[in-house]
């Protein structure tokens, strides 16, 4: 796997700081992608093993990689700075799920039939992002809190949860 490296300007889409990636690097990296990429990436050779993060496609062959807080402040980034850029393939990116579908959110998906039909319609990246926060939870009373949301809203409830209304 070849490390690609280039120099650009950290620019701003709305709110969404990033660094455009053209055609002619995107090339080098995986010639003909058209969808979101995982890759690694370093920002002025930071951090050493480098940063999990998606390429997103503009449309024209030519990829935005966005640059969160966390990036640009690890980084001592802004927008506006010219920053290099290492850029490799995440050969080891596994889609879906990386953390296991807790017991208790099983048994609990077993006996609601809607909120399991609901659990299984949801995009591979928002069960994702379900089961990262699970895994975060530590007691019993925010394991009982959030299941109970989580069956909620899964069963067509108006409730809020993980930062947004959930429909059927």
């Amino acid at each position: 796997m070849s490390i690609v490296q280039l120099r650009a300007k950290i620019e701003i889409n709305k709110v969404n700081p990033y660094v455009a990636i053209g055609e002619e690097a995107m090339t080098r990296i995986r010639a003909g992608w058209r969808k979101p990429l995982p890759v690694i990436i370093r920002i002025n050779g930071l951090p050493k093993a480098g940063w999990k993060i998606n390429l997103m496609p503009v449309g024209d062959g030519s990829f935005y990689l966005y640059l969160n807080g966390v990036i640009r402040t690890e980084s001592a980034t802004k927008v506006g700075d010219l920053v290099s850029i290492e850029i490799e393939e995440d050969e080891n990116y596994k889609n879906g799920p990386i953390h296991p579908v807790p017991d208790w959110f099983s048994t609990a998906l077993d006996q609601n039939k809607k909120a399991m039909i609901s659990w299984n319609r949801l995009i591979p990246s928002r069960q994702k992002e379900v089961l990262r926060y699970f895994a975060k939870l530590k007691t019993p009373e925010a394991i009982d809190r959030n299941l109970v949301r989580a069956i909620g809203v899964l069963s067509g409830g108006k409730e809020r949860f993980l930062g947004r209304y959930w429909t059927d």
